[in-house]
């Protein structure tokens, strides 16, 4: 028998399940909750038991986006043997993840727009943001890059992953376009290593 806590979390993640497919399909303004609660089973009274509101609804499933993102970067940022290439395997995965029509829409497009651009920030920082945070440091602490400033060199490549993100969601070839994305991001960083390597 659930507890009145687990029974809850089932019911909270069913709704953001059902909402994520939604605002994918029709955009933040497209979802009418009223529908929504009629699939879910639900009042609308449990939606802003859970919620608040339709934006609290709207800053779950972009906070789930967030951690499914990285996680997926995390799980292939590691083992290949090569800082570098563990690197680049983050990046590649973010960039196939961010295909995923709920990733690209949600997290990339509306995500900033609904949830104000500070507010979407502050989730990327804690998520990918931090990842790729990281991932520099590991890079310039192995000798690979040499940066005074680490905070530049992941603004940089962070927005420049986003805005490939966003193109490839629109390419006929969105493979292609992430591996020209991946090369032409180790030709930047191989353009940073310590003058002593070049």
């Amino acid at each position: 028998m659930a507890t009145k806590a687990e029974q809850r979390e089932r019911t909270r993640a069913e709704i953001v399940r059902l909402a994520t497919a939604r605002f994918a399909e029709h955009g933040y303004a497209g979802v009418a909750l009223e529908e929504l609660m009629t699939e879910a089973g639900l009042t609308r009274g449990a939606l802003y038991h859970h919620f608040g509101s339709k934006q609290g609804l709207f800053q779950a499933v972009v906070e789930q986006a967030q951690h499914g993102v990285a996680q997926a970067v995390e799980q292939a940022s590691t083992g290949h043997g090569d800082v570098l290439d563990d690197f680049l395997a983050g990046c590649r995965a973010f960039l196939e993840a961010s295909l995923a029509p709920e990733v690209r829409r949600i997290l990339l497009i509306e995500g900033p727009a609904v949830l104000g651009w500070g507010e979407w920030r502050e989730g990327d920082l804690d998520t990918s943001v931090r990842l790729l945070d990281e991932g520099v440091a590991e890079l310039v602490a192995a000798g690979v890059i040499e940066t005074s400033s680490l905070d530049t060199v992941s603004t940089m490549l962070s927005g420049a992953l986003n805005e490939v993100a966003i193109a490839n969601a629109a390419s006929p070839d969105p493979a292609r376009g992430i591996d020209d994305a991946v090369e032409t991001l180790a030709r930047f960083l191989l353009g940073l290593r310590p003058a002593a390597a070049t």
